[in-house]
């Protein structure tokens, strides 16, 4: 078995960023990843990428070291059941569902394979990704480091105790969503008022952009970064009232918890 030769058992989304991410940067070759899915169309485009395709989950494990598990939650129990006589110690298996405990996962293959359970986010799709990643106990160094130079390539990266991994999803994982809808918000306001959409859209995500640039390299504390935008008795401070009135800062941090008490649901 090749050290470096990685598998992907399910080929959606986040498994094709994950491999465009390592193909673009480098971190493997065409002729060392090894995919699988029971949708063959899925297939088609990293065929072309010169990508091995297998026949089947096992054919995956066993001509790979590190195997991504790019399914489903609730297609977990069967993944695991389907590979259990493939995998080997020598393998290192990288969860990246919501919920999923390593020790599930580990205890399911009955083996004493390595494990990290990972949670990315979509914008890894651009490069721009935001990861958590915990490892289990029994796991090199150099594998690890390994399995986080793939997401580390296409954005930030932070390692946590697995404690913390049901929660960080509300932060990381499903938190693009939670900001689309504010954009979507504005979006639609502005085309109320008569503004078109390109030049509104345009305007909003450099507002964006810049404003988490602000976040991360101004100095400034969050609640700073609002006075400053808010003059007594201006604009800013007008629009803020109303957030507060409706209860947004309450609303996003009840909107989180029920995030991860939905994975905390679909844990195992």
């Amino acid at each position: 078995m090749f050290m470096k030769n990685i598998g992907f058992i399910g080929a959606g989304n986040m498994a094709n960023a994950i491999i465009n991410g390592m193909l673009s940067n480098n971190v493997a070759s065409p002729e060392n990843i090894f995919v699988f899915d029971v949708d063959s169309s899925k297939l088609d485009a990293l065929s072309e990428k010169g990508v091995n395709i297998c026949k089947d989950a096992c054919e995956t494990v066993r001509k790979s070291r590190f195997v991504f598990l790019a399914v489903k939650p609730q297609n977990y129990g069967e993944v695991l059941e389907t590979i259990s006589t493939a995998v080997t110690d020598n393998n290192i298996i990288v969860s990246i569902a919501a919920g999923i405990s390593i020790n599930y996962v580990v205890s399911a293959l009955k083996s004493d394979c390595g494990c990290v359970r990972v949670m990315p986010n979509t914008p890894l799709l651009l490069g721009c990704g935001a990861t958590a990643l915990c490892p289990s106990e029994n796991i090199s160094d150099d594998d690890f480091d390994f399995v986080r130079r793939i997401f580390s390539t296409s954005g930030v990266c932070r390692v946590l105790p697995e404690s913390q991994m049901n929660t960080v999803i509300s932060v990381n994982g499903s938190s693009p969503a939670y900001i689309y809808l504010f954009a979507k918000a504005m979006r639609d306001y502005a085309a109320e008022q008569g503004i078109d959409e390109k030049s509104a859209m345009e305007l909003i995500c450099s507002t964006l952009i810049g404003s988490a640039e602000m976040l991360m390299k101004s100095g400034d504390d969050v609640d700073t970064l609002i006075k400053k935008v808010s003059s007594p008795g201006g604009t800013t401070l007008a629009a803020l009232e109303v957030l507060d009135k409706g209860g947004f800062y309450e609303n996003i941090k009840d909107a989180m918890a029920a995030c991860t008490k939905r994975a905390e649901e679909l844990g195992k």
